[in-house]
């Protein structure tokens, strides 16, 4: 297998018997169908209340079918009824929320007959008010169905923007397994200032994990800098720590392009790491990020700590150290974990932060996609659901 090549035999994640993205149909009434969620989304849109909003529309009628039948003639379940359509509207199709308005009008006349009321005045303006209701969702259900059209759209232009600002790497280059992960804090976010990205070269394998200041498309833009920094210097630079030099550079200069850092997130702390073709080592800058952590085949878990402290990327101005990359051993069937702060400093409901270190001692992991996902399951439990920041994840498997 050549460098960078794609081993073919790895097994492609599935949803419920389908590739994830393909379209499933919807258990309520009259729907369309709607995407599976993504494995790295499907932990925080769990949609426990759906059923029972689907079933609302029917059991407001017949709740109201059983206040009409036992109570006098001149009692009226009218607010039920009005209510009924009025669900049905942002949760079903369009053909859905039509017959739920027939079936609440349709219900209303033969009530009213069979109590012998139809021709008072009262239940004449009681069955024009729910038919006007009726029609009135049908309305309001296609003006949330054209705003669904336009969110989906907007999703799926975030999704283009992720995948060329922040492509999926390989499963296999360069000899070794690699898995990443983006765990938005935000649901329905797609990218923030959290980064990774692998590029192969003649020097080894070359990994950055990083987390620029800031939200927004500021971030983005960052983001799209120092990725794009990265890959061309990890191809030319003969050294990680010219690779760190030219990532400096290249936010000092977009920096001064944007008038200073308010214009333009400039402040990133970052990991660099290089894993030279045939030696069981790894080489790591770090630049202000939190350390990675070694996990041996053994269990053990060992934090690769840099010997001096360096600032973030973008912040040269204010002093200059020389990077000095740290060595490590990284022997066969030990992976390597790069992640950024969303991971270390989720808290939970008493505030304490989720230790990785702690939490993955003692544990094997036979690829680093089952890593990646018993972490963010973890960090979503650890969380209750209610992470704060972005959370970027890379692990790294020498076979």
């Amino acid at each position: 297998m050549r460098p960078g090549d794609v081993d073919d035999e790895a097994p492609y994640a599935r949803a419920g018997g389908r590739l994830p993205g393909d379209p499933v149909p919807d258990p309520g009434l009259g729907t369309d169908p709607v995407p599976v969620p993504s494995a790295g989304r499907e932990l925080r849109r769990t949609p426990y209340g759906r059923p029972f909003v689907r079933l609302l529309p029917v059991l407001l009628i017949v709740v109201a079918i059983l206040y009409d039948v036992f109570t006098p003639r001149y009692f009226t379940a009218g607010p039920l009824y009005t209510a009924a359509p009025l669900v049905a509207a942002p949760v079903y199709s369009r053909r859905g929320t039509v017959l739920t308005g027939l079936a609440v009008v349709a219900t209303v006349i033969g009530l009213q007959l069979s109590k012998g009321v139809a021709h008072y005045v009262d239940s004449l303006t009681e069955l024009i008010t729910i038919a006007t209701v009726a029609a009135l969702a049908v309305f309001v259900n296609a003006f949330v169905r054209r705003t669904d059209a336009r969110l989906a759209s907007a999703r799926e232009i975030a999704e283009a923007a992720q995948r060329a600002v922040l492509p999926e790497p390989a499963e296999r280059i360069g000899g070794f397994e690699i898995a990443a992960r983006y765990e938005a804090a935000q649901a329905d976010a797609f990218i923030g200032g959290d980064l990774y990205a692998v590029q192969d070269s003649a020097h080894g394998v070359r990994i950055i994990v990083g987390d620029v200041r800031g939200k927004g498309m500021g971030a983005v833009a960052a983001v799209a800098v120092v990725i794009g920094a990265f890959r061309e210097a990890a191809e030319q630079e003969a050294t990680l720590e010219a690779v760190a030099q030219r990532l400096e550079r290249a936010l000092a200069r977009e920096g001064t392009r944007r008038d200073g850092l308010d214009a333009f997130e400039g402040f990133t702390t970052a990991v660099l790491a290089e894993l030279p073709h045939g030696a069981g080592i790894v080489r790591i800058v770090n630049r202000g990020h939190p350390p990675p952590l070694l996990l041996h085949a053994d269990g053990t878990v060992r934090p690769v700590q840099a010997r001096e402290f360096a600032l973030p990327l973008g912040m040269g101005e204010l002093g200059v150290w020389p990077d000095r990359a740290e060595e490590a051993g990284f022997s066969g069937g030990a992976t390597l974990l790069l992640y950024t702060d969303g991971l270390s400093e989720a808290r939970d409901a008493h505030g304490r932060f989720y230790d990785p270190a702690a939490r993955l001692a003692g544990r094997a992991f036979r690829r680093p996609a089952e890593l990646l996902d018993a972490l963010a399951d973890e960090v979503r439990r650890h969380s209750g659901g209610g992470m704060t920041d972005d959370m970027a994840l890379l692990a790294v498997r020498r076979r």
